[in-house]
Order: C-alpha cells, then sequence, then structure tokens
C-alpha cells in the first residue's frame, strides 16, 4: 500500500515540535528551578528511601531523568551522599518520568487544549524578547509547554492519517519474541530521539490512533525506559569510579525494571480489562500511562529495601580506584554550574589538608614520614584551577556566585603556600638561630597542629579562628623583630648582607602566616555552603 507522504511528514513534523517544545521547557525549567531543586535533593536525602522520593519529585518538575542523575553523580563525586544514597534518587527519577505521559494522556489527547495554548507560546515569546532574568525563563516554560501539545496535535493528526498504511499487524505479534522485538524497537526510538519523553509521546499517539494495540504500545514504553539510560552510559565515558558506579547502576536497574515489566503486561492488561471492561479499548491511552507508572513504582518499592545490597553488587562489579584530590572534578558536571562547584568545593579540602600537613613537617619535627601525597599537589591545584575557570555563574545566582569568588580566592592563596613550601627562606626557618623566629615557628607549627585536629572533626571556623589568632599574636612581634634588624643594621652592629637572611626570613614568615589565614577563611566560608 502506497505511504501518505503528506501525513508522515506531519507525524515526523509533530515529533520534532514535541522535542523542541521540551528542550525549551527543560532548560527553562533549569534555569528557574534547577538549583534550588538540586539544594532540596541534597539537603533531603538522607536515605535511599527519602532518595527516591525527592528524586521523583525533582524530574517531575525538571522534566528530565538526565539532570536528576547527573546531580546525583556530583554529589557522590564530592563525598557529600553516600552511593548507596545516590541509588534512592536514580530510582525515583524513573518515577519522575511518567509525568509526561500522564500530562499528553490528560491534557493533550483529554483536554484538546491547543488552540488555548497557542496563545501561550505568543506571550511567552513575548515575555523573552521584552524581559530579562527570571521573567524571560518564564516565558520560555510558556512556550515551551504549548509547543509540546501543538506538537501532539500534529502528531495525533499525522497518525490519523497513517491508519490505512500504519496498523498492528505492520508491528511484531504479540508474542514472547513480538514483545522482545518492540523492547528493542523501542530503545532504538530512544536512541534517536535522545528522549523518552518523545518516544512516549508518540507510542501513546500511535495507540490512540490505532495504529498498535495496547500490548504493543506497553512493549515499546518497556524499550524506552531502557533506552534512556544511554545519557547516563554517555556520562560514565572517562569518568571516575564513582561516576560508572551510578551510571551503571541506572542501566541495571532499568533492565531489571524492564524484565520485570514484561512479566507484569499480562497481569496487568488481565486485572485491568477486569476492573475496567472496554476500557483498553476505548482509553488505552490512559491505560498505558498507568501501566507506565505502576511497573516503575513497584520497580522502587521492590528495590529500596535492597538498595545496600544491590550497592554492594555495583561496587563488586565496578572495582576500586586510587584516590587522587581531583576525582571528583568530572567534566559532564560543567554542564550543571552548581553540581560544578559543589565537585571543586569537595576537591579543595583535602588539598588543604595536604598543605597543612606538609607544612607542619616542614616547619616541624622532620624526623617524622613526609606524606607522599604532597608530590601530586602542583598537577591537582593547576587541575583544580583550570575546572574552576570553566564553571560559570550568572552574579545573579548570589549564593552560588560568591562561593565561586571565595573558590577563586582560597586556590589563589593555595597555590602562593605551595610555592612558598619551596621557597628556601621558609624551607630554613626550622634551622634558625634567632630566638624570636624560632619561637614564632614553633607556634605556628602548634597551631597547625590544631588546625587539622579542627579540621578533622568537621569545624572549619574553628581552624580558622586557630590561623587567625597566631597570625594576630605573631604579627607584631615579627614587625618588630624586623624593626630591631634594620636598627642594629642603622648603629652598626651588623651589615647588610649579614641581616639580609634574617629580614628575608621574616618576611617568608609573614607571607606564609598571611596566606594561611586568608585561605583558612576562604575554605571555612565554603565549607559552609556545602553544607547548607
Amino acid at each position: 500500500m502506497a505511504i501518505n507522504y503528506p501525513m508522515l511528514l506531519t507525524t515526523l513534523g509533530g515529533l520534532g515540535i514535541f522535542l523542541i517544545g521540551m528542550v525549551i521547557m527543560t532548560n527553562a525549567l533549569h534555569e528557574l528551578a534547577g538549583t534550588a531543586l538540586r539544594r532540596v535533593l541534597l539537603r533531603f536525602t538522607k536515605s535511599p528511601t527519602t532518595g527516591a522520593v525527592t528524586g521523583a519529585i525533582s524530574t517531575a518538575i525538571l522534566q528530565s531523568s538526565s539532570a536528576t542523575t547527573v546531580a546525583a553523580v556530583g554529589f557522590v563525586g564530592a563525598g557529600i551522599i553516600t552511593f548507596s544514597e545516590s541509588l534512592g534518587i536514580i530510582f525515583g527519577a524513573n518515577i519522575g518520568t511518567t509525568i509526561t505521559g500522564w500530562l499528553v494522556a490528560l491534557v493533550g489527547f483529554k483536554l484538546q487544549l491547543t488552540n488555548v495554548l497557542l496563545p501561550l507560546i505568543f506571550i511567552g515569546a513575548l515575555l523573552k524578547l521584552f524581559t530579562k532574568g527570571k521573567l524571560a525563563a518564564v516565558g520560555m516554560v510558556m512556550a515551551g509547554f504549548g509547543l509540546i501539545f501543538v506538537g501532539i496535535s500534529q502528531l495525533q493528526q499525522g497518525m490519523s492519517g497513517l491508519q490505512s498504511v500504519i496498523t498492528p499487524e505492520t508491528f511484531p505479534d504479540d508474542s514472547p519474541l513480538g514483545r522482545l522485538k518492540l523492547v528493542l524497537i523501542g530503545i532504538a526510538i530512544t536512541l534517536v530521539t535522545q528522549s523518552s519523553s518523545a518516544g512516549v509521546a508518540t507510542a501513546i499517539t500511535a495507540l490512540y490512533a490505532g495504529a498498535i494495540n495496547f500490548n504493543q504500545a506497553a512493549a515499546l514504553v518497556i524499550g524506552m525506559d531502557v533506552g534512556t539510560t544511554i545519557t547516563a552510559l554517555m556520562v560514565t565515558i572517562g569518568g571516575s569510579v564513582a561516576v560508572k558506579r551510578t551510571g551503571y547502576s541506572h542501566v541495571v536497574y532499568n533492565i531489571l525494571t524492564a524484565i520485570g515489566a514484561l512479566i507484569l503486561l499480562t497481569p496487568f492488561t488481565y486485572l485491568y480489562e477486569l476492573l475496567f471492561p472496554d476500557q483498553l479499548q476505548r482509553n488505552g491511552e490512559i491505560a498505558l500511562v498507568a501501566f507506565h507508572t505502576v511497573f516503575n513504582a513497584l520497580g522502587v518499592l521492590l528495590i529500596l529495601p535492597f538498595t545496600r545490597h544491590f550497592a554492594a553488587l555495583m561496587k563488586r562489579l565496578v572495582g576500586r580506584e586510587q584516590k587522587s584530590f581531583t576525582q571528583s572534578l568530572e567534566t559532564a558536571f560543567l554542564a550543571h554550574p552548581d553540581v560544578a562547584l559543589t565537585a571543586a568545593k569537595s576537591a579543595v579540602i583535602p588539598q588543604f589538608v595536604e598543605l597543612l600537613r606538609y607544612l607542619h613537617w616542614l616547619l616541624g619535627d622532620r624526623r617524622s614520614q613526609v606524606t607522599g601525597e604532597f608530590g601530586q599537589l602542583e598537577i591537582a591545584l593547576d587541575r583544580t584551577h583550570e575546572y574552576v575557570d570553566l564553571i560559570h555563574i550568572d552574579k545573579r545566582e548570589k549564593p552560588d556566585w560568591f562561593t565561586l569568588v571565595s573558590l577563586i580566592h582560597l586556590l589563589d592563596h593555595m597555590q602562593r603556600l605551595h610555592e612558598r613550601c619551596y621557597d628556601k627562606n621558609v624551607m630554613s626557618l626550622q634551622q634558625s638561630g634567632q630566638h624570636v623566629l624560632y619561637s614564632s615557628v614553633a607556634e605556628l607549627v602548634y597551631s597547625i597542629e590544631l588546625m587539622l585536629n579542627s579540621i578533622e572533626s568537621g569545624d572549619f571556623y574553628q581552624s580558622y579562628r586557630q590561623i587567625r589568632d597566631c597570625d594576630n599574636y605573631l604579627k607584631p612581634s615579627l614587625e618588630q623583630y624586623r624593626q630591631d634588624i634594620v636598627q642594629r643594621i642603622a648603629n652598626g652592629e651588623i651589615t647588610v648582607p649579614e641581616a639580609t637572611q634574617s629580614l628575608d626570613s621574616a618576611r617568608a614568615l609573614q607571607r606564609l602566616l598571611h596566606n594561611l589565614h586568608r585561605a583558612s577563611y576562604y575554605i571555612a566560608d565554603i565549607n559552609e555552603a556545602i553544607t547548607k
């Protein structure tokens, strides 16, 4: 039978409009609520169960399971939540994605709001053109929302025109092998569209138009759920073990859920027909969305009690890696600046601690064993600086913007501290024969020891207060020491060459104290931002 090309083009055009609408609306929602929702996600993820709830809500609002998954990966990589807790977020994201199907089935088909939503697109465009900031983002949400349903209307029109060409007989039959083939087709559709929501909308429209039957549509949707894990797999490329574990967990879980959904399909169909006679034929699209929601919800309910066992399995499958100072700095996080900022903040804390440990050894008891990780620090600092340079945050996002500025200042002082560790004047302070310098160094070593103890207990502000007090205490005596040296030169008691070493040592110690003081201030400020 000849293909109706005008209707085929209408169908493809409708799918394209739907995809554009989803992209516009999702991006605008990220701009409006992405940062706030990720903070809520972090604050309420105290267990796999709470993670599942917040993951579902976040995905439903953002209309993007990928954004939720990337946030979860970022939190794990930054060491803020455990791998087990992140699994709850990933499980919940699968429930959140089903909201799109309900919008399509209830609003797109039942209410037929396309003509009402057309002015919404116009108003949204005006807001984007003539306003800025949040109001412009609201306009894009409105325009994207309207385009989604214009696309659905076009899809519906195109599918109805293809009824004589595309029929249930066109697709694999309703047998175990046929269902498996349909699952593979669903995966392929998601790979092409890069959106499971678009695939589900197409399946709902095809079912509504009679091009496929309920069981065929259900098998396609199962495949689309598996296909959406491709995004998670893409993020794992070149990523750390934490990223790979999280991404692979998404894939393994969705495959397990798909197997369960295939087993559930026949009982669900039987029970639905028993409870709602003739509704599979009359309102098959509602039944399809209900099935999509039920198998995802059941999957979460069944897996949650075994989350830690699942996490242990994934840890065995994806082996350990050697820890590094920059393991949390994943390039994939840069698409979400607040997540990238969290990863960078997490990276600088162990780097700062390593600096303190090395200075404690350099100025203190060198008979003790120096850590072997200090040799990696220069490369780590450079890598972190390069990563932070790629994080771009709008100045209007005040909390994150101020944290980014603090992070830049912190890295500057840390790099100066690292350079001072190789300064001959700093390296020789321990052997100083001058009483003032010797006692000052001893006071600094003691303060660094107190700082390390405070940081170990998680009290970064106490660590800052300790070095601040040390700096304030030593500053007058070091300044007086330098004036005394100059006075002795003027009195002819010592020569300028003899005094130079003492002056350089005092100046090096003052600069070291200043950098430690400022770095401690910024690290305390940044750590508070992490834990808010």
